[in-house]
């Protein structure tokens, strides 16, 4: 049987935070949450799209129980003040859907001199799901969803010595990077809250080829061949962003599911939202430097000292 969206059990009463939330796979994901009947913290960059994506959805959901919060994944200043806000609105968080995320652009910096992509799709999200444990953890059935591609299965790790790819840049090679690093984290993450023993859990969800404005975007920062062919077929072949967002809201959501659980379409690029396994030889190690530069570069720690303290706090 076909999982879809009518399938989201009952939401009242519980916060779910969602990353890049104005545009894509990030406002069906809202969307499909306010439906269920949970308060949605939508999160973005632009303000003003963010506000016109909420009025939106309340005009076709009177009951939507939303909220705004500015976030820039490219500034830890703008995640710290974001996750500042959330925190003094709610004492628990019981969804985080790490979402947001740009692709295959020309060599940038983030304002913390980080590689743009490596910076945007994890190291944001590292620092945002660190700053979130005094909310997930007390939740007592939280969930980290982290939203990877089928680019991780060509990146490589991330490496401890050169981690913003100084010298050995391309747009695919550091996309491929990291959305690998958002694989390993909900791996880690996983690992983290096992060993800690609390009742988080973290779960993977890639959307397949979805028709989202995300390759729009890349094509008007590179230009690149590479970068339009994605789009064209993503135009003509690619799944509509509600489909493409069911693997994230079935791994948030779905009660059958368990932490370390990856979720993702049944025919690779495309289908229902299915379990599938997480095998990528190597993980150990991999995930080992990633948290080693995660915590160096964020400065935040995200180690099983944390999640205690945060279940205590």
């Amino acid at each position: 049987m076909s999982w879809s969206a009518a399938d989201i059990p009952p939401q009242s009463g519980r916060v779910a935070v969602v990353t890049g939330a104005n545009a894509g796979l990030g406002l069906e994901t809202a969307r499909a949450l306010a439906r269920a009947g949970a308060t949605v913290v939508m999160t973005a960059r632009d303000v003003a799209k963010g506000q016109s994506v909420r009025e939106s959805i309340s005009l076709h959901i009177p009951h939507a129980s939303l909220e705004l919060v500015e976030l820039d994944l490219s500034s830890l200043g703008s995640v710290k003040r974001a996750a500042d806000e959330i925190l003094a609105r709610h004492d628990q968080v019981d969804i985080l859907v790490n979402n947001a995320g740009v692709m295959a652009v020309p060599e940038r910096q983030t304002d913390d001199g980080f590689e743009l992509q490596l910076g945007v799709n994890h190291l944001g999200h590292f620092a945002l799901t660190s700053l979130l444990l005094p909310g997930l953890v007390p939740a007592g059935a939280a969930r980290v969803v982290t939203v990877t591609s089928y680019a991780h299965h060509i990146g490589k790790s991330v490496d401890a010595q050169n981690p913003h790819l100084h010298g050995n840049y391309s747009t695919w090679g550091a996309y491929s990077q990291s959305k690998l690093a958002n694989y390993h984290f909900g791996l880690g993450l996983h690992r983290l809250f096992t060993v800690t023993r609390v009742r988080a859990a973290s779960l993977l969800a890639h959307p397949g080829l979805s028709h989202t404005n995300l390759q729009t975007r890349s094509v008007e920062a590179s230009g690149g061949w590479s970068q339009r062919f994605w789009q064209v077929l993503a135009a003509r072949v690619g799944m509509a962003p509600a489909t493409g967002a069911l693997p994230q809201l079935r791994a948030a959501t779905d009660p059958a599911l368990s932490s370390g659980d990856f979720i993702a379409p049944r025919y690779f690029t495309a289908g229902p939202p299915v379990k599938r396994p997480t095998l990528r030889p190597g993980s150990d190690e991999a995930i080992r430097q990633l948290w080693e530069v995660s915590q160096a570069e964020t400065g935040l720690r995200l180690d099983a000292d944390s999640v205690r303290a945060a279940g205590r706090d």
